[in-house]
């Protein structure tokens, strides 16, 4: 047997799909969204998109934005009972 693939986009077929409709360059307001510190995001992955794309593992995850980063913004998760600082850019981040 062949040993099972553990790349950073392992598994991610239909999360980072993009459907026919939206292929192509994502939209420009996408990377010009602004987010203000301690507003509320989710992440959404969009696969158009690789730079900026935290782990697969956090999308649909609801978190607060605690700072920015160059382009990036810092959003605190709970996993468990763990807060997690992921850096994102916008075009991966939705209100909420």
């Amino acid at each position: 047997m062949v040993k099972a693939s553990k790349g950073f986009r392992v598994r991610t077929r239909h999360t980072l799909r993009v459907r026919p409709r939206d292929k192509g360059l994502p939209q420009v307001s996408a990377s010009l969204r602004e987010f203000k510190v301690g507003d509320r995001a989710t992440v959404v992955l969009d696969g158009r998109v690789q730079g900026g794309m935290p782990h697969p593992r956090y999308h649909g995850k609801t978190g607060k934005v605690t700072g920015v980063q160059g382009r990036a913004l810092m959003v605190e998760i709970v996993e468990g009972r763990k807060p997690k600082i992921l850096l994102v850019t916008p075009e991966h981040l939705k209100r909420s």
